[in-house]
């Protein structure tokens, strides 16, 4: 079986200011624009949606805007840092059958004073997730920042899955990886 379709959930910004402005904003670019060619060029149906006022992440108001997408037992979801929070209690509370769930430099740690991160991570982690999902996949790097390894950490515990680090991804944005170009994300997808 292959997937039919894709959904790429982007990470949360610091701060509304630069997250606010097409041109300057990163949140939903790094390798995610270069990610969905590729897919879709394979022809995976890939979406990438925008989620709402993501440096105030509200479960309520992603989960809003995600389910406007089809997601089934072919589908394969992928998220970057607070995205896989995102995915992981979405699919713990939906008990939904999927293909294969990507988890980028997951995260799962609020910075202090971070009332919004705070209620955004705040859940217990499903573990029968696991039974529900053909594959778990999470990409950390060499170089991930503590607390970044920390919440890879927790996830692996309660979810499984295989662990890819790579050498000098960091948390997997433009700066940090020096390209846009994720192809071990792409032959994940694609095995």
């Amino acid at each position: 079986m292959t997937a039919k379709n894709c959904i790429i959930i982007h990470g949360c910004p610091s701060n509304a200011e630069k997250a606010m402005n097409p041109e300057t904003r990163t949140y939903d670019k790094h390798w995610i624009p270069w990610s969905k060619k590729q897919l879709l060029a394979k022809n995976i149906e890939t979406e990438t949606p925008l989620m709402p006022s993501p440096w105030q992440p509200n479960y309520e108001k992603f989960k809003c805007a995600f389910e406007k997408y089809g997601v089934d037992e072919n589908s394969i979801l992928i998220g970057h840092s607070c995205g896989c929070a995102f995915l992981v209690r979405w699919l713990g509370e939906k008990r939904r059958k999927i293909f294969k769930l990507i988890l980028v430099a997951p995260w799962k740690i609020p910075k202090k004073n971070d009332i919004f991160r705070k209620e955004f991570y705040a859940y217990n982690i499903d573990e029968t997730i696991k039974e529900r999902v053909k594959e778990i996949i999470m990409f950390t790097a060499d170089n991930e920042k503590d607390d970044g390894k920390e919440s890879l950490k927790i996830f692996h515990k309660s979810l499984g899955g295989e662990i890819i680090e790579l050498r000098g991804h960091g948390h997997y944005c433009l700066e940090d990886m020096g390209t846009d170009e994720f192809p071990e994300l792409i032959e994940v997808v694609l095995r």
